[in-house]
């Protein structure tokens, strides 16, 4: 009986191991690129013979010694729902198959950005049952320092008024205009994630082939995300004592929220502003907040409210040691009301309890909305605010290292056939712009190659948005949409200019219609032969020195211009002494004159050389925005600064 029983668990143990199995991202709802050979790929025994059909397709193969298999299917036309199965020891189905046009969506919050928090939000929730032949899978976020063979999650969601919301906004207008152009189904690869750097997206291999990051790529060991998990938390423990003096678990709470606590040694950031960028850099964990306020009698009349922007990610927030609310969403303003019998005259304290899961952490967003509305009064909170981190949460973040996005998101999912990629990222590379020439060139070819051909690459260049630096102090903002630009010297490639839809005051402006709209434009007419007008902005193409005047010609501007306002705004001028002044610009057919009486003798222009280019206003006759530029090779401030590992 006892012989029998061992014989019984080998055998179950053998059929578990035997078992066909498939990536995640291949399920039902599925969405196929048409007209290309179609892979699908899974696990299963060694040498185990697999069947699959599909349509009247019926292939089969066997698995290798290390249990994978792979079957590529013939191109198939638009069309569905089908089925598939997939047999071995057992089978599996696979219903609600599309076949149509997949594009692969990628990149940080502004790709990641959904449909609920875009402009037009509830028109577009009502209206996402009429086109359940658009799908989305959207990837789980993981990282991993070695390739994975699979994610760690998601599944394909058919578009309805439920499952739209948290669909990528770009990508989904993109979808849709695609749709209702070609009437085929649309399939939506979103792998996407908020603060993410390019860096993290690319894979080893990649940086192993670049004469420009081989060097950086070969001081990282190749071991198990374990032994980086160890060493990174002994790094974090080190860098908060070294910081605050004393590390994670050494205050109690009830202790930072009495008014008799002394936090003058405590270290400080300010507000609104990721804590990333300012004293903790790297860092996911709780991370508390405390500020001191004085009030008046006067100021206890009645209740007050106080709002706190947005905090990335989870907040709970206390007044005098009294919980007055708490959020769970990193994009939601926070505004909470106060008992005047909360508050007290004289001095007052509030705490902020922050959960900071990934990515940026801490009060974001716009200064003007971080206050206490009195009575008879609105007491500003932005500034300075005292901190100290209490948790090391993920011990290891998404950009503490190049390719951990890249291993664990999109290795696995290649090579899911796919008719082109949309890419919207840049922000969290700004400080490194000039590098963003070669490294964000490296990511498309490493892509392309990987993937084994070259598909369409179309991507979005940074909106406005309010950044310190200009012409004459430099603009790393501006340094970074040249180096996107100077991108579209790869082939199969264009860009999306979105100045004139972007908010100084929020990297993440809600109008994602018209980002999708113009993505859509540019593959309707380059991939799918649609008789469209021209679908990409002007981009500066050569300039020549005419007298005291600058004369500057465009790609993509052969129809002229339009000028939204009474004159032509964003250009400067500048001679030898390299200072830009604001110059008069008049369109001249298809080029721009540029000249100011303050300079004599030309030698360069620039056009929104700034982050915040709410006032620059030519356009193509077609309404596309004229993409920022600079004729001259001077001054960059990022020049020297190089991605280096942590």
């Amino acid at each position: 009986m006892k012989k029998y029983s061992i014989f019984l668990l080998f055998f179950c143990l053998q059929f578990a191991f035997a078992k066909v199995t498939l990536p995640k991202f291949f399920s039902d709802n599925m969405v196929l690129q048409r007209n290309k050979p179609i892979p699908i790929w899974g696990f299963a025994n060694a040498g185990e013979k697999i069947q699959l059909k599909f349509k009247n397709q019926v292939k089969n193969t066997i698995a290798n010694e290390k249990g994978h298999w792979k079957i590529t299917l013939s191109p198939e036309k638009e069309g569905g729902p089908f089925e598939m199965k997939i047999s071995g020891e057992n089978t599996i189905s696979i219903k609600n198959i599309l076949i149509g046009e997949v594009w692969l969506c990628s990149g940080q919050s502004n790709m990641e950005w959904n449909v609920k928090n875009s402009n037009d939000a509830e028109k577009e929730i009502a209206d996402a049952a009429k086109y359940p032949f658009i799908r989305q899978i959207k990837v789980t976020k993981a990282i991993n320092s070695l390739p994975q063979n699979d994610i760690n999650g998601g599944e394909w969601l058919v578009n309805n008024s439920e499952n739209v919301q948290d669909f990528t906004a770009v990508g989904y207008f993109f979808a849709k205009k695609l749709y209702q152009e070609l009437k085929v189904p649309i399939g939506i690869l979103n792998i996407s994630w908020g603060g993410t750097n390019i860096e993290t997206w690319i894979g080893r291999d990649a940086f192993e082939g670049s004469d420009d990051f081989k060097n950086m790529i070969s001081k990282m060991e190749k071991v198990e995300m374990s032994e980086f998990e160890k060493t990174s938390y002994q790094k974090q423990q080190s860098f908060l004592e070294k910081v605050q003096g004393f590390g994670p678990k050494s205050i109690k709470f009830e202790d930072f929220i009495s008014p008799n606590f002394n936090d003058e040694k405590l270290p400080e950031v300010y507000a609104p502003k990721i804590w990333e960028e300012q004293v903790l850099q790297v860092f996911d964990g709780v991370v508390w907040y405390r500020k001191k306020i004085n009030l008046t009698k006067e100021d206890l009349a009645v209740d007050a409210t106080l709002n706190l922007s947005m905090i990335d990610d989870a907040d709970v927030t206390y007044v005098n040691g009294v919980e007055v609310g708490n959020t769970n969403v990193f994009d939601k303003f926070r505004t909470y009301k106060i008992s005047k019998n909360v508050l007290k005259e004289g001095e007052n304290i509030i705490v902020i309890k922050i959960t900071d899961t990934g990515g940026g952490g801490g009060i974001w967003g716009e200064k003007d909305k971080v206050n206490l509305q009195l009575s008879n009064r609105t007491i500003d909170l932005s500034g300075t605010w005292k901190i100290y981190a209490d948790e090391i949460r993920n011990v290891i973040s998404e950009n503490e290292y190049p390719s951990l996005v890249y291993n664990a998101m999109l290795k696995p999912v290649i090579p899911y056939s796919i008719a082109g990629v949309l890419w919207y990222q840049g922000e969290s590379n700004a400080s490194r712009a000039y590098e963003y020439r070669k490294s964000f060139p490296l990511l498309i070819e490493s892509w392309r190659k990987n993937w084994g051909y070259d598909f369409p690459f179309y991507f979005v260049q940074l909106a406005t948005f309010g950044t310190n630096g200009d012409s004459n102090s430099g603009s790393d903002w501006a340094e970074l949409r040249e180096a996107q630009t100077l991108t579209l010297n790869l082939k199969n490639t264009a860009m999306v200019v979105t100045t004139d839809v972007g908010n100084a005051k929020d990297i993440h402006p809600r109008n994602k219609i018209t980002v999708g709209n113009r993505l859509a434009n540019i593959a309707l007419k380059k991939v799918y032969a649609k008789k469209l007008p021209n679908i990409e902005s002007p981009v500066y193409q050569s300039m020549k020195v005419l007298g005291n005047k600058i004369e500057i010609t465009f790609k993509n501007s052969n129809t002229g211009f339009l000028v939204k306002g009474k004159e032509i705004a964003g250009f400067e001028i500048a001679d030898e002494n390299q200072n830009f002044v604001r110059a008069i610009a008049l369109t001249q057919g298809n080029k721009i004159i540029v000249f100011s009486d303050k300079i004599k003798n030309p030698k360069a222009v620039r056009y929104g050389w700034k982050g915040d280019d709410s006032e620059i206003n030519l356009f193509s006759k077609e309404g596309l925005p004229v993409s920022p530029f600079r004729t001259d090779d001077w001054k960059t401030i990022t020049k020297d600064v190089h991605y280096q590992l942590k």
